[in-house]
């Protein structure tokens, strides 16, 4: 089978994507291996007209409509490699199959790398936490913590506050200069240099943290900001250039979200410095429209 375009990856961005080309009446094949980043939230926030849903039920909502399309087809794999050939783009899967398109669209997004802490990765996405636009609301006026693992943490310390009292733990690693000083005595929060050894309470929630000298400050949500990795390696086997954000790397796109190899698109988390939902349809919409305009004057 040749199909227009084969999108890999079927959360936002990559739905966002088949919309758009299903419109366009292109032949387009969505293949998704059901492990999206967002996978160990219970809800998704920020997602305008989507807010408060679990990010499975906005999946299923999306796949719903998209049966309306005669031109997209779904395939449930999992892609192994992708390559140039006859004209256009190869595709293998795990289950031996291949198939072949004009145009490929990469929406396998990232993985989160998190700092080596007890109890850290049994709570993540639920009540230790990356971004508070995402999750904050849902834990606001309650204790709040902010771990140093990464640059931007004294960032995210300054802003934590507006959603509640926030302690900031420095891990040792941190030492703030005296406008830094003032402007978290301004937001009135606390530093604690202290290190976090563990996480407290019946997992997925959190109750409390165990510092390095013995004590245990009560915590409703801990946010950590973590690094990325490329989810998938497809990026790298067609040979995409990547930039360097401040959370790992992502790929360079133009304006249309085409990569720097000529007829490869990327949308979502994996082609953004910033990430969120709603960037990432909105990416993903983009993406859709640039492969069905280079399908016309390409």
């Amino acid at each position: 089978m040749i199909y227009d375009a084969i999108v890999i990856g079927g959360s936002f961005a990559g739905l966002s994507a088949t919309l758009m080309l299903g419109r366009a009446r292109k032949k387009v094949a969505l293949i998704d291996a059901g492990k999206p980043r967002n996978r160990f939230t219970r809800a998704s926030h920020g997602y305008l007209g989507m807010d408060g849903k679990s990010p499975e039920e906005i999946k299923a909502q999306c796949l719903e409509q998209l049966q309306v399309y005669p031109t997209i087809e779904f395939i449930s794999a999992e892609v192994v490699s992708a390559r140039k050939g006859n004209g256009g783009f190869v595709v293998n899967l795990t289950d031996d199959r291949q198939i072949h398109a004009a145009r490929l669209v990469l929406a396998t997004g990232v993985k989160d790398k998190l700092p080596d802490l007890p109890g850290l990765e049994a709570r993540w996405g639920i009540s230790a936490l990356h971004c508070p636009y995402c999750h904050g609301f849902e834990v606001s006026d309650q204790p709040l913590g902010v771990m140093h693992s990464h640059f931007v943490s004294s960032h995210q310390a300054m802003i934590i506050p507006d959603w509640g009292p926030t302690t900031y733990f420095t891990q040792g690693l941190f030492k703030p200069d005296r406008q830094q000083e003032a402007m978290f005595a301004a937001k009135k929060v606390k530093l604690e240099s202290s290190p976090i050894v563990e996480l407290l309470g019946n997992a997925p929630d959190l109750e409390a943290v165990k510092l390095q000298d013995g004590r245990v400050i009560p915590l409703k949500a801990l946010f950590v900001t973590p690094t990325t990795l490329m989810a998938s390696s497809l990026a790298e086997q067609l040979g995409c250039e990547f930039d360097e954000g401040p959370f790992g790397k992502y790929l360079r796109v133009n304006e249309w979200n085409e990569t720097t190899i000529k007829g490869v698109y990327a949308a979502g988390d994996m082609a953004h410095a910033a990430h969120n939902a709603i960037y990432a349809a909105s990416g993903g919409a983009t993406a859709g429209v640039g492969v069905h305009q280079s399908l016309i004057f390409s």
